[in-house]
């Protein structure tokens, strides 16, 4: 895997962004006002938790805290995913959307796996050539 100065260089971090984007964009247009408080804040709240915790846990400099925060951002994906289940529960998104929005969680869920196990595999490295 090539070396990274920045979090926004990351592949991981580019995929969920993406996601993260598009969320805000289905939510800003087709959610109800009255859910402005509600749905709408705590599925934003949620996808932007994603990005952050990456963001967060590249800055930390240690393989640990890193795999630890990007578990963070498995579960807010996860709570990102379960909020859009509810808006097509509620009717605010077709189900065309919604299984956009399940293969772009799949595809976000893989690279934050893939970039955990390389994590682990260069932390178990880097304490075996110590």
């Amino acid at each position: 895997m090539p070396s990274y100065n920045h979090f926004y260089d990351l592949p991981v971090y580019k995929i969920c962004r993406a996601f993260r984007k598009k969320i805000s964009s289905i939510v800003q247009k087709q959610f109800p006002k009255q859910e402005d408080y509600l749905l709408k804040a705590q599925v934003s709240d949620a996808s932007r938790s994603v990005t952050a915790n990456i963001a967060e846990g590249f800055g930390r400099f240690h393989y640990q805290e890193n795999i630890q925060f990007c578990r963070v951002a498995r579960g807010s994906l996860a709570e990102t995913l379960e909020h859009m289940i509810t808006a097509y529960d509620e009717k605010y998104i077709s189900s065309v959307t919604m299984k956009e929005i399940n293969n772009d969680y799949r595809e976000c869920l893989k690279q934050l796996n893939g970039y955990i196990r390389y994590l682990r595999t260069a932390k178990q490295e880097d304490t075996n050539n110590k």
